[in-house]
């Protein structure tokens, strides 16, 4: 018997996964291809919400884990996928840098808030106003990360591409059987195919679309994440991401006119270069409506287990998340009441 199938090989699947393994607990997963948002996604990190200028939930946590886990991570794939980078803020108002300077007065904020506004020119961009820089920024390659995790599973024979037939499922009380695999615990990691689980989607599990580009720009020469309406982020070779939409409507991950279209014009408010589009993504981040993740244990099957709505910082709350439910499942710690499931399940026990 295993200790864990881990249904999802997105960031959510791979970080439970790798603290798994760490424990000396036995496990397998299935990638189940239920929702590609994890490989499209611009994974850029930062500890601040830079449309308010507010401090993140579990901010400092979530920097301290990530600084620890995804270092060590690299080291054990032998692949680089983490790339710490300077993020400025464009200011687009005296207001804006106000609003900035009251923000780094807050002792939540002051660790990741330069207070200082930098006035460095660029070539491409105008700022009249200046930057904000953020601290503990920089973007993960998370596409690199997922493929070389899923190489490292496949060759320990802990891993399936094959997509999870729920129907196959026997659950007994205090184990299931998959096929050939009895296991104590599954942890279904779907993202937005969460919808598909019978188990678990009568979660309010919502999903925001998000389209992204690559961009080509031999002229622009930055070397930092560049936000304003939308975030310009240099991945090497005079390429960029540029991101992101959102849409509340489509759930599908089918790029579209519209997105293209959005992106463009708002690049091109930021900047002044000529640039080529490579690629255009698309990819449903699992968000839900009170902005807090799906973590923790089915109501009736003990056996059967969730991490989920991670949203649009995926990064960051990945590890955290992770860590959080395996310390539940196997030290008994209990898990935060803002991402334990059971305030839905306690509310609708009450209806």
């Amino acid at each position: 018997m295993i200790d864990f199938i881990i249904v999802g090989s997105g960031l959510a699947g791979v970080s439970f996964a790798n603290i798994a393994l760490e424990a000396g607990k036995k496990i397998f997963v299935f990638d189940n291809q239920s929702q590609p948002s994890s490989t499209v996604a611009g994974g850029m990190y930062n500890p601040v919400v830079l449309k308010r200028f507010t401090e993140i939930w579990k901010a400092q946590e979530q920097v301290d884990l990530c600084q620890k886990i995804y270092p060590k991570l690299e080291a054990k794939l032998k692949v680089k996928f983490d790339f710490p980078m300077q993020l400025f803020r464009k200011f687009a108002s005296i207001e804006e840098q106000n609003n900035w300077f009251v923000a780094c007065d807050k002792p939540s904020l002051s660790p990741f808030l330069n207070s200082n506004i930098n006035y460095d020119s660029y070539e491409s961009i105008s700022a009249s106003f200046g930057f904000g820089e953020v601290f503990s920024s920089g973007y993960l390659d998370i596409k690199t990360l997922v493929n070389s995790y899923q190489k490292f599973l496949e060759n320990i024979d802990s891993f399936s591409s094959e997509t999870f037939d729920y129907n196959n499922l026997i659950i007994e009380e205090d184990y299931v059987q998959y096929n050939a695999i009895r296991a104590k615990k599954v942890i279904f990691a779907e993202g937005f195919g969460l919808h598909k689980n019978p188990f678990f989607n009568d979660l309010p599990l919502d999903g925001t679309k998000g389209e992204l580009l690559h961009i080509k720009a031999p002229d622009l020469k930055l070397d930092k994440i560049i936000k304003s309406s939308i975030f310009v982020l240099p991945i090497g070779n005079d390429i960029y991401k540029v991101g992101a939409t959102y849409d509340w409507k489509d759930k599908s991950n089918i790029p579209t006119d519209a997105g293209r279209e959005e992106l463009v014009e708002k690049l091109r408010e930021v900047i002044h270069s000529d640039f080529e589009i490579i690629e255009h993504l698309a990819g449903v981040r699992p968000t839900v409506n009170d902005r807090r993740p799906l973590v923790g244990t089915h109501y009736e099957h003990k056996c059967l287990h969730v991490l989920n709505g991670l949203g649009t910082r995926g990064v960051m709350l990945a590890p955290y998340l992770a860590l959080n439910l395996f310390n539940n499942l196997e030290n008994n710690k209990e898990l935060e009441d803002e991402i334990n499931i059971d305030r839905y399940y306690k509310k609708r026990a009450k209806s």
